[in-house]
């Protein structure tokens, strides 16, 4: 019979693979047959009780190469004991969200026994990548036939195969009648309309599902300004007293719509189960070492290193490396407006149409090196913050997106914080931020979609000959599938995709009083960018593991300093102009005290904003108390059941030293 994804588990000694692992092409059978039986032994023998396989079976090797791939699935009980050990939060038919337990799993709204939909593929592959990297040493010593990858009591087998480059990577399978149903409805056909954010986040998972949530809202939450600064470009271009109106409409705007957006994201989190699901606690992340010790928490063994020794590397090494590179950027900038003053001189002694068409070159050559060294910056920064030796994904994560986020903003607005406040230049402010937005966009749609989806193309239509090549008896849908999936790229997270965002959302806000139309262009970019984007999920990466999120994290944050630093540029920008000094002509104190105080009360009005709209909304904050109250009385139950136990216990001793 034909095996497919769809169809696979219909075989009796066959099951539904769900992730992938490949080996390293010469590693020892031993090995290979001692990771096989940790993963198939039962949990109370220390395995992770998973149904593994190899992809190719013995006759299937004589015909197709042999990949060193193995499959990795797990039958449906399984699957729902692991929903219980990860804490997944499903509805309840009381429609309450709640802990999913395998005990009481008639109470949840969609369960029946027959019933394989309950949990999603993405949610099941979740679970089992927490199970293979719960996956722990006991009393091995090193890994067989590897002397040299040294294990200890408590350490991760999978993390310990990957850092020892035995296992080259694990990765889930997609499905191709699932991922056809939501390209149809997501993608393929270009039209304005909402984003199938539910079915994104069944597929992919939450932290996904958000990033395209933020994308949806943000631009949507963009079209205000676009139509509202559309009029002053074409109509008032150089009366600056009337951009007051505008400023002060997008400094609101920028509080509102990060504001409404916690709330919506707070509605979406709770539907899906992960606002009220428990934070698991962090295990060391893979690439931490140190010297083997007691960790003081947990009480297992594991690697511990000195604070005292990634503090002086932070700050005698990293902080010195970044101040280099912020310098550098500096300096850069200072080459490109050498490159402006070249240009504008050769126009005005030329005065043709070629030279004022060359006006443009400088700021088209500075954004694409302002793109390519904040590329080279993220692969040293990565490396610094990997070599600090953070020992949880949280800090490493935190440091990273603190030293890119930094270098970022200097490198793609220090010119234009130049141009406006020292060169006082409002034409060529706007021409450098109006050619900095384009490029970049330009560019970022280029490089992180286009040209790996051309190179996808390709590799798969010479995958796709090889395999037709072998003209074999053997049906090789799934083993093309896995082939095809597994020289994918690999995702990296949402971080770039976030940044993007976040510089896109510096270009509208940080200058809005000069260059109104700069909403217009990012709403016309993230209309197409989300298509893009759902392109290289779905054909140029390989699928994602699925993370619960509970919001977009840091990077709200991030966005809410963005738009503090709007108010601070805007009213400086407009306390420039021309209209306004000329209300105060004798004195420039007075003038700086008033655009001070503006500047303080509209930081103000932001901030009470702020604390009126509530980040959740009325009914989920009273689900949220519910839930806690309910929590709170199990707790008490079960310590009363055990304190009645305790005292039957006693009773039923004392009786018999009475008797």
């Amino acid at each position: 019979m034909r095996v497919t994804l769809s169809t696979l588990d219909t075989c009796e000694s066959s099951f539904t693979p769900l992730v992938v692992i490949e080996l390293a092409q010469d590693v020892k059978d031993e090995t290979k047959e001692w990771l096989k039986n940790r993963i198939i032994a039962k949990k109370k023998d220390g395995g992770a009780q998973l149904l593994f396989r190899p992809l190719l079976n013995k006759y299937e090797k004589e015909t197709l190469e042999n990949q060193n791939l193995y499959l990795v699935g797990a039958s449906n009980v399984r699957l729902l004991l692991g929903a219980e050990a990860v804490g997944l939060v499903k509805e309840c038919t009381d429609a309450a969200m709640r802990a999913f337990t395998y005990g009481t799993r008639h109470n949840f709204k969609g369960f029946h026994d027959n019933n394989n939909d309950f949990l999603t593929m993405a949610e099941c592959q979740f679970i089992i990548k927490h199970e293979l990297e719960n996956l722990r040493a006991r009393d091995e010593k090193m890994i067989p036939g590897y002397p040299q990858a040294k294990l200890y009591p408590g350490k991760s087998l999978m993390r310990r195969l990957l850092t020892s480059g035995i296992v080259t990577q694990v990765f889930p399978l997609h499905d191709p009648e699932a991922l056809k149903k939501l390209e149809d409805t997501w993608y393929t056909r270009f039209a304005l309309k909402y984003q199938p954010i539910d079915s994104i986040r069944s597929y992919f998972g939450e932290t996904i599902a958000l990033y395209f949530g933020f994308l949806e809202y943000f631009t949507f939450a963009l079209i205000p300004m676009a139509i509202i600064g559309l009029p002053y470009y074409l109509f008032v271009w150089e009366d600056y007293d009337k951009y007051v109106i505008f400023a002060s409409f997008n400094l609101i705007w920028s509080t509102v719509i990060l504001e409404v957006w916690k709330r919506g994201c707070a509605n979406m989190t709770y539907r899906w189960g992960t606002l009220v699901m428990k934070r698991q606690f962090e295990e060391p992340r893979p690439g931490f070492h140190g010297v083997l010790g007691i960790n003081s928490v947990t009480g297992r063994e594991e690697p511990l290193y000195s604070s005292y020794k990634r503090q002086l590397r932070i700050y005698l090494v990293s902080l010195p490396f970044v101040c280099l590179c912020l310098y550098f950027s500096l300096y850069v900038m200072m080459i490109y407006f050498d490159m402006e003053d070249w240009a504008l001189s050769l126009h005005e002694d030329s005065g043709s149409e070629w030279t004022s068409l060359l006006l443009y070159v400088p700021s088209i050559v500075y954004a694409v090196v302002i793109e390519i060294m904040n590329r080279l910056y993220r692969y040293a920064a990565e490396f610094l913050t990997s070599w600090e030796n953070h020992r949880l994904e949280s800090a490493y994560q935190n440091h990273l997106v603190l030293k890119v986020l930094v270098f970022n903003f200097l490198n793609c607005f220090a010119s234009l914080f130049y141009i406006a406040f020292v060169l006082k230049d409002m034409k060529l402010l706007r021409q450098s931020l109006a050619t900095l937005l384009i490029t970049s966009q330009i560019l970022n749609q280029v490089v992180e979609s286009l040209l790996p989806y051309w190179l996808q193309r390709k590799y798969c239509a010479r995958v796709k000959r090889k395999v037709q090549a072998l003209k074999s008896d053997v049906d090789t849908t799934l083993y093309e599938q896995v082939l095809l999936e597994k020289e994918m790229g690999t995702y990296l997270g949402t971080f770039d995709d976030y940044l993007e965002l976040f510089l896109q959302f510096g270009y509208v806000s940080l200058f809005s009083c000069v260059y109104p139309l700069a909403a217009a262009f990012a709403v016309l970019n993230n209309f197409t960018e989300v298509n893009s984007d759902a392109l290289k999920m779905c054909r140029v990466f390989k699928r994602p593991f699925a993370e619960p999120s509970a919001s977009i994290g840091v990077w709200q944050l991030a966005f809410e300093t963005m738009s503090v630093i709007s108010v601070v540029t805007n009213c400086a920008l407009i306390g420039m102009s021309p209209q306004v000094n000329a209300v105060f002509p004798e004195s420039k104190t007075d003038l700086v005290l008033i655009v001070v105080a503006v500047e303080h009360a509209l930081l103000a009005l932001k901030f009470i904003l702020a604390f009126a709209i509530p980040d959740k909304p009325r009914h989920i904050q009273q689900k949220l108390a519910r839930l806690e109250f309910e929590s709170l009385e199990a707790l008490k139950q079960q310590q009363m059941k055990l304190v009645a136990e305790n005292l039957k216990e006693e009773y039923q001793e004392d009786g018999k030293e009475a008797t």
